[in-house]
């Protein structure tokens, strides 16, 4: 049956450029309808010079929320009332909503990235080390989620030595700052055999280069068995990261349950509900990647 859109259905979206690969409007618009709730979420574009001009408009048609993805996840701060602690440390907004007449941000990436780490693989973290690959905007997330779940080692590992300096120099001045250490690629070898969780947040194994893995199978091979590689890629599924970690005893985690986990906190925030359809929600990512579970 198709939504029957009226004056009175709440807009809710995501805002990005390009923005029509989102899965986003699936997992939202499977949830609100499950829900049966007048709600809409639609995708929009919208280029970096017209980024403040949208915002105001928004406003101006009562916006109840939106989600931010590239390039606006950095530029959108300036134009928010408001931030949250969280999305102020990690410096990136990807949640937006309108309370008392301001726009307030925070980042709801943390959350989906801790999600499956605090239900499913539940463990005591604070005896646990963390390598992280990649020094880019999601290996912040990461970062901060392996903070938060209190990992006694943090490792982020990059090939780039000056992106590398960047990323650390940019948590000067948060509390953070000392909590993870930062490591050429070359140490990998001593770094690996340590991991009780390897995370991928670069972009090398994601569709259409699906062959190819941040990692050679001689890296991945001191992977410990039991120990925990988590993909933020979700196309293909598996990676190639995660079909050599799994061969290695692995447990594999894909960036899908993380894009769910934190499409759940940004509609927790945005319709002031604590219980929501998760499982709706993945189905619906799942059916339209053709993912049969």
């Amino acid at each position: 049956m198709t939504k029957k859109i009226t004056g009175k259905t709440k807009l809710l979206g995501v805002i990005g450029h390009p923005v029509e690969h989102s899965l986003s409007p699936v997992m939202h618009n499977a949830a609100i309808a499950q829900l049966g709730l007048d709600y809409i979420y639609l995708p929009f574009p919208i280029e970096p010079q017209n980024l403040e001009v949208a915002i105001a408009g928004f406003a101006a048609v009562g916006v109840v929320g939106f989600n931010v993805t590239i390039p606006h996840k950095q530029a959108i701060i300036p134009l928010l009332s408001e931030i949250t602690p969280l999305a102020q440390t990690i410096g990136a907004v990807n949640t937006v909503s309108r309370q008392n007449n301001q726009w307030v941000g925070t980042n709801t990436d943390i959350e989906g990235f801790i999600a499956p780490l605090q239900t499913t693989y539940k463990q005591d973290w604070s005896q646990k080390v963390a390598v992280i690959l990649g020094n880019g905007g999601a290996a912040r997330a990461v970062v901060a989620g392996c903070i938060q779940l209190g990992f006694a080692q943090i490792h982020v590992v990059g090939r780039n030595m000056q992106r590398l300096q960047e990323f650390r120099n940019s948590w000067s001045n948060s509390s953070l700052a000392d909590k993870f250490q930062v490591h050429q690629w070359e140490e990998l070898p001593k770094l690996i055999p340590q991991a009780n969780l390897l995370v991928n947040t670069t972009p090398i194994g994601m569709y259409p280069k699906v062959d190819e893995s941040p990692l050679s199978v001689e890296e991945i091979a001191n992977l410990p068995t039991g120990a925990i590689a988590y993909d933020l890629i979700y196309i293909p599924k598996p990676t190639q990261f995660l079909q050599q970690a799994e061969k290695q005893g692995a447990i594999a985690i894909d960036g899908l349950e993380m894009l769910v986990q934190q499409g759940v906190a940004a509609l927790k925030i945005w319709l002031q509900q604590e219980t929501l359809p998760v499982e709706v929600m993945r189905q619906a990512l799942q059916n339209h990647l053709g993912l049969g579970e």
